[in-house]
């Protein structure tokens, strides 16, 4: 199979980075995430895995993928799935407004920038993600935009996914 690409952007703040897709290690994840392109929702910087951003969507594939190439410690430049029931996510303690609700599922893809990060939750515990796509392409320039988005704040700002 030909190599897979994808496109991040933060659009608001109009930067860009290109990721290629992890077919050998996450088949299934990629399947599904590449058939859903495009993706696009309001970004989020995390309160608890440290350097990572990320959006929440409704399920996108037929069924969850298995647990392939996962990591509790994802490094610069990975992109990771996560699925979540609402009831884990639906306190105000996460600070969602509209998307998360018990009782329904939500799918979360996040962009990790930067090193030292532990997928630790203080409410669940360890929270593997499957690592489906690197960014071989401006991540240093995706590293500056999500600093500014941790200081300056998320309100506004998407993050999406398009095929490159």
């Amino acid at each position: 199979m030909a190599e897979r690409y994808v496109e991040v952007a933060l659009d608001r703040r109009g930067v860009r980075c290109r990721a290629r897709l992890l077919d050998d290690r996450a088949p299934i994840t990629c399947a599904a995430v590449w058939d859903a392109l495009p993706l696009s929702s309001d970004v989020y910087h995390a309160k608890y895995a440290r350097n990572e951003i990320y959006a929440l969507f409704p399920p996108f594939a037929e069924a969850e993928p298995p647990l392939e190439n996962p990591t509790v410690t994802p490094i610069p430049g990975d992109l990771c799935y996560f699925s979540f029931a609402g009831a884990e996510l639906g306190t105000s303690a996460y600070g969602y407004d509209r998307e998360v609700r018990p009782g329904t599922t939500l799918v979360d893809l996040a962009l990790f920038y930067e090193r030292n990060n532990l997928l630790l939750n203080a409410d669940v515990g360890w929270v593997p993600g499957i690592v489906w796509g690197q960014i071989v392409e401006g991540l240093e320039d995706m590293a500056a935009a999500c600093n500014d988005l941790w200081r300056s704040g998320a309100a506004g700002e998407t993050l999406s996914f398009r095929r490159v």
